[in-house]
């Protein structure tokens, strides 16, 4: 654990891949915070199931009103036995389980300036208009930061203010670039010239640090300078003269921004509109003391009526020039409705600027943000459901009934989908499904993954608990999530999607399925089952994140592209020049110094090696390397420490280049990093033989820091020698070599200790910064936090319910890229599947010929059979494309006209059935076989 200044720890297990996102300063700034969420319907809950998995220093969670039916379609924390009780007392005891570094306390009294005054952030969700102008002035007054958010069925409204004095210190949350430095020009404004060969990336506005810089040193020891045109800097001309040599880096320069009550609200046409029709909802809500009834004309009329009196006392920008009357009717017509994936978008970008507003990291919305997800209506320009339709039934899914009707209600309730993952995406759509009614009756819900529940998966998979930890992801999810529905059919498995498990995930089990929902955290699996669901024709639900970064993809049987369509550009790489000679990054030492702890794997695995070579190795494992002691693996460790850092590896021409970075050590017993290095090493060492270790450092400066001296001969006799020198079966029968897997979040096995020690001491020798335990670049881990995963989840259920609904365009789907740091949100139709002409016939990816191998008479096809069906096609498939479906067979085709295929090689799998090549006697034999 790390202390922050205010000796609140960080538990560095629970937050790692939160703390890559957020930074150990934004961390401790976030858990000083005190936050008040006001409304505990699901937006509410969503928003405070986000902050307090976050790590803020405390939660107050408000509601004055009653858990009622139509709240079960999306608050996951309240049960139907719960109906009637206060919906803040009852979400409590259940958010407060989410972290116990987090007290949440409920509060159900009436929101009054003196309470309002001990929080630095305020959220209001399902609150009067009336309630909001009222908190939102007084919270500007005393400096209390303010985020309101609202849902109306497929709308989505937020609005923040920070403050007058608001501070971002990371507008952007990338990390700072560096690049080493070839000329720096003496001149008015100097123009920096860097030597990589890929644009560096700077910026004209960034602010950057020079170090190493030999000739014109005055620049190493000035504060930041901003790139003010592209590639010039200040004023050098009273300088030296530059040399060689140095290293420019970007530094993250602190930005004040305010917030102003009035903002543009009519940049763009449709939120304009959804500012007046949000206010006409507020205006008949208090005038009828209720939401306009959903589908119901004369209520969605009277909202229209309210709208045009809202606009017209409206001035400047806010107006809008001619209200969209049929946008305004949609919105009164869904107004009641109350849906998971809404709250779950809305909720997660909330989420997040709570977070900017308690730490400073990231940019605010300023200030206002609407969204809507009309796509997910009927197709058909002007279809209206019926009041009927969807009208209360004292149901748990009566607010998503307001919404869809009836129809949809039944088609979820059937649906049969694999949910390949059960981590953090993967949680997120369990919780969505279970509200949304998927596979509540008749239906099923697959869910596979093959992991245990880590510490670090709590702070994002939140239906995960402590006492969890070891547990199977699938089997303790799936049973979290019945608890929220217990209608919800799911069925949890442990099984790794491949083609290792084909006969579990067979013909029949896809068949049987209306479609997949991938929650994957690599690019091969996720390329799998896509290539299934082409295969199978399935749609598909594709999603992933990388800190505040998060995507969005659906693929549509006949309609889009496949996920495997295109592909990312691949991750670049470092030089290894760079990071054997010219490192100048902590992630070089980083890359450096991790293969360094598969020591006893290299010892042990020699492919290929001659039989001496093997001996030798045996011989050293088993009798000079040997420990019998921890003092023998201290020493040890202390050659090795010497074998790794003091040997001079490094060419002349880089040490002329570089020779201030001349790497070479003097074992120094007490200098701290030369400890931990050791330290480290020694109980690797001890854990490989099986042996107990020490972290006692007093002790180990005690033990005497002598080296290894192994004697290595080459000849025949050596061989000999070695074979009368190694011990016995008997002797050996208990001995053991364990091999220690390396693993990020496992604090026993010193991985992590060892591999910053190494890079600190790498780090040390090039004048580069050490840090502490750096498990992203070490782990390879991906940056995550939970308000990402929440709303990128949402944007997946709702192309969930177009899929549902049958929807056939193109443009009826979107997929997504946002980015919550900026905040940047993007939203796109799908690629269409490219489309080849072949012989005047159009196919595409998901095209194919079908045959049933089975003849009228119930015989199965022989391969004459077989082959003769294809030189005449019927005009049926003649419309058809260009490869066939027999379960697992593939056919090579050869054309011969616009109507007649000949087939010339058959083939299923790897063996061949069929060829023109093959000999006469073996065709007539196989023609005849089934």
């Amino acid at each position: 654990m790390a202390k922050n200044g205010n000796d609140a720890e960080i538990d560095e297990g629970l937050y790692s891949r939160q703390l890559y996102v957020l930074g150990h300063e934004a961390m401790k700034r976030m858990q000083n915070a005190k936050v008040l969420i006001s409304g505990m319907r699901g937006l509410g809950v969503e928003i405070a199931k986000n902050v307090i998995l976050g790590g803020v220093k405390s939660v107050a969670v408000h509601d004055q009103g009653l858990a009622e039916w139509r709240d079960l379609s999306s608050q996951f924390y309240l049960r139907e036995a719960d109906l009637g009780k206060n919906r803040a007392e009852v979400s409590q005891p259940r958010l407060a389980e989410l972290n116990s570094y987090v007290p949440v306390v409920a509060y159900t009294g009436t929101l009054t300036n003196d309470y309002l005054t001990q929080f630095e952030v305020v959220v209001l969700t399902n609150s009067p208009l009336e309630e909001q102008l009222q908190v939102g002035e007084y919270c500007h007054s005393k400096g209390v930061k303010l985020v309101i958010a609202d849902t109306r069925g497929l709308f989505g409204q937020l609005f923040c203010d920070f403050g007058d004095d608001m501070v971002v210190f990371d507008i952007n949350g990338e990390q700072p670039l560096s690049a080493m430095i070839s000329m720096i020009t003496k001149d008015a404004a100097a123009v920096v010239t860097c030597l990589d060969e890929a644009r560096h990336g700077f910026e004209s506005g960034d602010f950057v640090t020079f170090t190493e810089v030999l000739g014109m040193t005055e620049l190493n020891a000035c504060t930041p300078v901003e790139i003010k045109v592209l590639g010039t800097i200040c004023d050098t001309t009273g300088f030296s003269e530059y040399e060689r040599g140095g290293i420019v880096s970007q530094v993250k320069m602190p930005k004040k921004i305010s917030f102003l009550m009035i903002t543009d609200f009519a940049k763009f046409e449709r939120p304009g509109q959804l500012h007046v029709g949000y206010q006409a909802i507020h205006a008949y809500q208090k005038k009828h003391s209720s939401l306009p009834k959903p589908w119901c004309r004369a209520d969605a009329d009277e909202i229209v009526a309210l709208a045009k009196e809202v606009n017209s006392s409206l001035t400047g920008s806010a107006k809008v020039e001619e209200l969209d009357e049929p946008l305004i009717k949609k919105l009164a017509f869904v107004a009641a409705g109350d849906l998971a994936p809404i709250n779950a978008f809305i909720g997660g970008l909330a989420a997040q600027e709570v977070m900017k507003a308690c730490t400073g990291k990231f940019m605010p919305i300023m200030q206002w943000l609407y969204f809507d997800a009309l796509e997910c209506l009927a197709e058909e320009e002007g279809v209206l459901l019926s009041e009927e339709e969807c009208a209360p039934r004292n149901s748990r899914y009566d607010g998503q009934i307001a919404v869809f009707g009836t129809k949809l209600q039944d088609e979820l309730a059937k649906q049969r989908y694999f949910l390949v993952g059960a981590g953090a995406i993967g949680c997120e759509l369990m919780k969505n499904f279970a509200m949304m009614g998927l596979a509540s009756k008749g239906g099923e819900v697959i869910v596979t993954d093959m992991d245990t529940i880590e510490k670090s998966n709590l702070n994002r998979q939140f239906l995960f608990r402590p006492c969890d930890v070891t547990k199977m992801k699938s089997e303790t999810a799936a049973a979290a999530v019945k608890l929220m529905n217990p209608s919800f059919n799911i069925t949890g498995h442990q099984n790794r999607v491949g083609p290792d498990t084909e006969r579990v995930y067979d013909d029949d089990f896809f068949e049987s399925l209306h479609g997949v929902a991938n929650a994957l955290d690599n690019v091969d699996a996720r390329m799998y089952m896509d290539r299934r669901c082409v295969y199978y024709r399935k749609p598909l639900l594709e999603s992933g994140t990388l800190g505040t970064k998060g995507n969005v993809q659906v693929v549509i049987p006949f309609l889009t592209e496949s996920y495997s369509s295109s592909q990312d550009p691949p991750e670049k790489s470092i030089p290894i020049c760079t990071l054997k000679n010219f490192p100048n990054a902590i992630e070089h030492t980083l890359q450096v110094s991790r293969p360094e702890t598969g020591f006893m794997e290299r010892t042990l695995k020699l492919p290929g090696a001659q039989p001496l070579e093997v001996l030798e190795a045996v011989y050293k494992t088993l009798v000079t390397d040997c420990p019998h002691s921890w003092v023998e693996c201290v020493t040890w460790a202390r050659s090795h420490w010497q074998c790794q850092t003091h040997r001079p590896t490094y060419s002349i021409v880089t040490c002329l280049a570089f020779l201030q970075h001349f790497p070479s050590y003097i074992f120094k017993p007490f200098q701290e990093l030369h400890m931990d290095y050791v330290m480290a090493g020694a109980n690797l060492y001890a854990q490989t033989y099986g042996m107990p270790g020490s972290t006692d450092r007093a002790a180990l400066l005690s033990v005497p820091t002598l080296n290894y001296s192994v004697f290595v001969c080459t000849d025949d006799s050596r061989l000999e020698e070695l074979k009368t020198l190694l011990p016995n079966l008997e002797s050996t029968n208990k001995f053991k070599l364990t091999a220690i897997e390396f693993e990020k979040d496992d604090d026993s096995n010193f991985h992590m200790d060892f591999i910053v020690a190494a890079s600190n001491l790498r780090a040390e020798n090039y004048d580069i910064p050490p840090a502490d335990r750096h498990k992203l670049i070490a782990g390879k881990i991906i940056p995550a936090i939970a308000t990402t995963t929440g709303s990128v989840v949402g944007l997946v259920c709702l192309e969930l319910i177009k899929i549902v609904q049958g929807h056939t365009k193109l443009e009826s789907f979107k997929n997504g890229f946002m980015n919550l740091a900026l905040p940047f949100f993007a939203f796109s139709e799908p690629i269409a599947a490219p489309s080849h002409k072949y012989y005047e016939i159009d196919w595409t990816l998901w095209d194919r010929f079908e045959v049933k191998g089975i003849q009228p008479n119930g015989e199965e096809m022989t391969l004459r059979q077989f082959i003769d069906y294809f030189k005449v096609l019927s005009p049926r498939l003649t419309t058809s494309l260009s490869c066939f479906v027999l379960r697992c067979v593939t056919l090579p085709l050869c054309v011969q006209n616009e109507h007649k295929l000949e087939i010339t090689m058959l083939s299923q799998g790897v063996s061949m059935l069929y060829s023109f090549f093959m000999p006469a006697a073996k065709l007539r034999e196989r023609l005849e076989l089934p």
